[in-house]
């Protein structure tokens, strides 16, 4: 087979501009000084620099920088793992202070190497960032865990505002696409992320161009549904060296469009889908209405708070 790198060329609508402007360039300065990683770097997001300065939302990667496992589609490099760091839950919510953030996704390398696959450290990020900015509303976006359900319950005591887990892909094309995880196991640990809290959103997301059919997607949706996942993302795939799966084709956004009308109309309560949608992608709209007035009950009670010092004669 013909590789498709040599045929297959990048659309016009996937040739994004960056725009490393002063905002941008302290905070990414900000995140060498703390000695955090951020999935918006290490994944070359292009939603990077809307995220960061616009809508006031990252997503930070704890438990280092080196992943236990070698996924053909990530660009996240794979190795021996450090040591854990029980520094980093503090630093990371020290930064989503400075950084004025509204929402957090938090997600991780594979730990493979750790018995709880890194939940304790996870839950304990979560809480860092209730304690420093309780304006701030939590995603998290953990591994599989290898099935190790007691460590998900260690993950949900930490009340994250959704839980986020990526099936990445459909069920034919998994053991090509993803080491490790299985399609059924990844459906399975959202399922039992719902008996544990089923007042917290899930969510997960699948990249196409990796050669599914419309079939295969739409199967995909219905599994997520079938265990009651409440919001997806399709976005296009898209390699990130020479080194991972080449793109089978490119969708256009009328065809996002039409997937993402399909899968609200099968009952996603919330869906993005487009060439650029990450996981992350507009996250800070896809909390639940309680989370959200959470956040504008705080964000209330710190606009007062400025108001009052504004005004004090120092």
């Amino acid at each position: 087979m013909t590789r498709n790198k040599e045929y297959i060329r990048k659309p016009e609508w996937l040739k994004v501009k960056l725009n490393t402007n002063e905002s941008y360039t302290e905070l990414k300065k900000l995140m060498r000084e703390k000695n955090l990683n951020t999935v918006c770097e290490e994944a070359r997001c292009p939603n990077i620099h809307e995220c960061w300065s616009v809508r006031k939302t990252a997503t930070f990667m704890i438990l280092g920088d080196t992943c236990t496992r070698a996924c053909r589609f990530c660009a996240v490099k794979t190795g021996l793992p450090n040591e854990l760091d029980w520094g980093e839950p503090e630093r990371v919510a020290e930064s989503a202070e400075i950084m004025g953030l509204k929402h957090v996704v938090v997600t991780a390398v594979a730990r493979d190497d750790l018995k709880d696959g890194g939940a304790a450290v996870f839950a304990e990020t979560v809480r860092a960032i209730r304690r420093k900015v309780p304006a701030c509303t939590v995603e998290i976006l953990p591994s599989d865990m290898k099935g190790d359900y007691e460590s998900l319950h260690m993950l949900m005591d930490s009340e994250p505002d959704i839980f986020n887990h990526n099936i990445e892909t459909v069920r034919r094309l998994t053991k090509r696409v993803r080491a490790v995880a299985t399609y059924d196991r990844s459906l399975k640990l959202l399922e039992r992320v719902k008996e544990i809290a089923p007042h917290i959103p899930t969510k997960s997301s699948i990249m196409v161009g990796l050669g599914e059919t419309k079939e295969e997607i739409l199967e995909a949706m219905d599994d997520l549904l079938a265990n009651n996942v409440d919001i997806m993302a399709i976005g296009q795939y898209l390699q990130p060296t020479k080194k991972h799966l080449d793109v089978v084709r490119y969708y256009h956004p009328d065809e996002f469009a039409e997937l993402k009308k399909i899968a609200l109309e099968k009952g996603f309560k919330h869906c993005e889908a487009g060439p650029m949608v990450r996981s992350s992608y507009h996250a800070d709209e896809q909390v639940s209405e309680t989370s959200a007035q959470r956040r504008i009950k705080y964000m209330k009670g710190y606009e007062s708070q400025g108001k009052l010092l504004e005004s004090a004669e120092f």
